[in-house]
């Protein structure tokens, strides 16, 4: 756990002038501390990679200030947790960020320890065929008990989160402020909510200034948390392109919802796809077969059940399947003549039910 002394030294490492967080992170990994940075020798300093005399100007002359030790007490006072990039609660997908923030704030009942984490965003114009589709999206997500990370904007980012909260799914709203606002002010009536299941992400200060160009810094973080990034909406320009943009960058995965060619909240999407910089969604079973979560084990812990009550569909896999010691996904799916992406869904049914199991390679069996 950080010690007090050595989060004012991270919190001072972070507003050093001309620094920037790349850099701060090969001087910690040189040295291995934020107060053993401000300790080290100029000469030793000076050796490592990237870090030039300019930068290192800014940081001998910074210390521990006053603006340092309120943000303290407004920390200790607020039920902040801090996780700094070289403590074991700063998540593992963002550690491998290069820009990733080397400290951020957080509050309520966050746990990024789970591996499956979905980030959603788009328009804040959303439309009801938008909407329609991402509260959908989740309700067959839910099984599988992902965390649902997003910007706590109007729009596709509401949507998602007012969605986790009613199907009992953690839900993260990553924050372009600081910790004692919230933007926008129509949507503190969500917060209590969020907070008990899930919380808040900011790497700013509560002395931060409110401005726009905060949400490029904040998508950053959106991007960088998550396994995949769902782009729902968007016009031909906009913050979730952005995300999306970024979330290559990390190799990670992108999905994006298609639409009309004369919808103007599509094209975004729809250029998305046609650049291959994002899979084409249709429904939860894309992001579970590309991500392979149906190999993972669900939110609630399956037991066969004496009788079992089969759709017609779920009985054609299984008579399938029964036949079969066990059986890939595609090969499942041609034999069936089904879609991929449909079977992915009534398999996880199924799972659900306790008649069939996956196996390693996408492979399933009857239990």
């Amino acid at each position: 756990m950080l010690s007090k002394n050595e989060l004012r030294y991270a919190l001072t490492l972070q507003r050093v002038p001309n620094l920037g967080d790349t850099s701060a992170k090969k001087l910690l990994h040189h040295v291995g501390s934020a107060e053993g940075i401000f300790k080290e020798k100029r000469q030793n300093l000076l050796k490592i990679e990237g870090i030039g005399a300019l930068k290192l100007k800014g940081l001998m002359a910074a210390r521990p200030m006053d603006a340092v030790d309120e943000e303290l007490k407004f920390i200790e006072n607020n039920d902040i947790t801090c996780c700094f990039y070289t403590e074991d609660n700063y998540p593992d997908r963002l550690k491998h960020c290069p820009d990733g923030p080397i400290l951020f704030f957080q509050k309520g009942e966050v746990d990024l320890s789970k591996k499956k984490i979905l980030s959603v965003v788009g328009t804040r114009n959303i439309t009801n065929y938008g909407k329609d589709f991402c509260e959908r999206l989740i309700e067959e997500l839910a099984p599988i008990d992902p965390i649902i990370v997003s910007g706590f904007a109007y729009g596709v980012d509401i949507t998602a989160h007012k969605a986790a909260v009613k199907h009992g799914l953690q839900t993260i709203g990553c924050l372009a402020h600081g910790m004692n606002q919230i933007y926008p002010k129509a949507h503190r009536k969500y917060v209590k909510r969020i907070e008990e299941k899930g919380g808040f992400i900011t790497e700013f200060w509560s002395t931060d200034v409110f401005d726009r160009t905060n949400f490029l810094k904040r998508n950053r973080i959106i991007a960088g948390l998550s396994e995949a990034t769902v782009v729902i909406e968007s016009a031909s320009k906009g913050g979730s392109l952005v995300t999306a943009d970024i979330a290559n960058s990390y190799h990670r995965d992108v999905f994006a919802l298609p639409g009309r060619t004369t919808d103007i909240q599509s094209r975004g999407c729809n250029n998305l796809i046609r650049s291959q910089q994002a899979h084409m969604l249709t429904g939860a079973a894309d992001i579970i077969y590309m991500l392979n979560w149906m190999n993972e084990s669900p939110k609630a812990t399956t037991q066969k059940q004496l009788f079992v009550t089969l759709t017609p569909e779920e009985q054609v896999l299984f008579d399938f399947l029964k036949q079969r010691d066990k059986e890939q996904l595609d090969i499942i799916a041609l034999a069936c003549k089904m879609p991929t992406f449909k079977v992915v869904t009534i398999l996880l049914n199924m799972e659900l039910k306790g008649v069939i199991r996956p196996l390693p390679g996408k492979q399933f069996q009857v239990t």
